[in-house]
């Protein structure tokens, strides 16, 4: 075991995969003055800066995949995939369908998420809701530097599609770049437990976590609260407040959305018969509604919330640190189904 930061355990668990698999290059804007490191290992071949069009250079990297190279391609943040959603919708997601299974689009998407600093709607979103909607993608949101280097080791060694998201708020690299441009005096409620932790080994057990296994955060037996990605931190900070009340929160780390961890959520709301979704995404059309469909489809019928982002992220920090999933919202929720 060794104890990492969460941007340093992704990078990595790419850098161990690169050096097993001459297959994996690595492409993005400014790449190789962000990732210096796997710049001076592996070189210009493998460590590729791209122009300032995402459009470009995933497309270019969803045709490398299917021509035999498994391309690590990185966003500056999740919201410019939508400069680039043909390459991912039509073309790498659809590849193995269309195809009856004979080609494939390894392809690994690296993207930061998540606002609570003051950057805007167009930048602050997660959009893990309408990435996870798309057949033949697989979205994986980790919460801690473990899960961060185990999730990505999975997927660089996965013959299809994968966005791994990455939330701004837990990574100090991310932190220290947002501290620029006016924002020197303003300080960021980062979750300690997420932004550094112990990550084991490559080929250690635990090294590499599979899609579609959620994990139990904390045990309870009153209220499931079901996140992922800081909104877990949320959840656990918020179950702490309501333990001292006398409620008892199970919390559960989704870590994929595609594949979803049905099972789990199911289990623990055949214990406790209440749910409440913390979701970083838009509350209409996204996970909270796909959590809401799984508990009916498996004949269950719990109290239900969610404390989701209702609509565009407001610029202004108080407005939108309010618009978020916070403690307060998530306890108030609770509370609201115990009542």
């Amino acid at each position: 075991m060794r104890e990492l930061t969460f941007g340093e355990a992704i990078d990595k668990a790419i850098e161990d995969a690169m050096a097993r698999d001459a297959s994996i290059v690595l492409c993005g804007e400014d790449v190789p003055l962000l990732r210096p490191a796997l710049y001076a290992r592996f070189g210009a071949d493998r460590v590729l800066a791209a122009p300032i069009s995402e459009a470009a250079f995933l497309g270019a990297a969803a045709g490398a995949a299917m021509a035999g190279l498994r391309p690590v391609v990185e966003l500056y943040m999740v919201d410019f995939v939508a400069v680039a959603l043909d390459a991912l919708l039509n073309h790498a997601a659809k590849l193995a369908s269309f195809s009856d299974g004979d080609w494939s689009c390894p392809l690994l998407l690296r993207a930061p998420c998540g606002g609570g600093y003051g950057d805007g709607g167009q930048h602050g979103q997660t959009l893990w809701g309408m990435l996870a909607s798309i057949p033949g993608l697989t979205v994986v949101v980790p919460s801690t530097p473990a899960d961060a280097y185990g999730l990505t080791t999975t997927a660089l060694a996965h013959d299809g599609p994968v966005v791994l998201l990455e939330p701004k708020l837990l990574s100090a690299e991310w932190l220290e770049f947002l501290g620029r441009g006016g924002r020197e005096t303003m300080t960021f409620d980062v979750p300690a437990e997420g932004a550094r932790g112990a990550v084991a080994q490559a080929g250690e057990d635990g090294a590499a976590v599979p899609f579609g296994a959620a994990a139990v955060r904390r045990a309870g037996s009153d209220v499931t609260i079901c996140s992922l990605a800081v909104g877990v931190h949320r959840a656990l900070q918020a179950a702490e407040r309501l333990g001292a009340e006398g409620v008892s929160c199970e919390v559960i780390d989704l870590r994929s959305l595609r594949p979803l961890d049905v099972e789990t959520v199911v289990a623990s709301l055949r214990k406790t018969g209440r749910l409440v979704v913390v979701d970083e995404d838009y509350r209409e059309y996204g996970l909270s509604g796909e959590l809401a469909a799984v508990a009916l489809e498996a004949k269950l019928t719990p109290r239900f919330a969610r404390v989701c982002v209702e609509d565009t992220l407001p610029y202004a920090r108080e407005r939108e640190l309010a618009a978020l999933p916070n403690v307060a919202r998530i306890c108030s929720a609770a509370s609201a189904l115990m009542a």
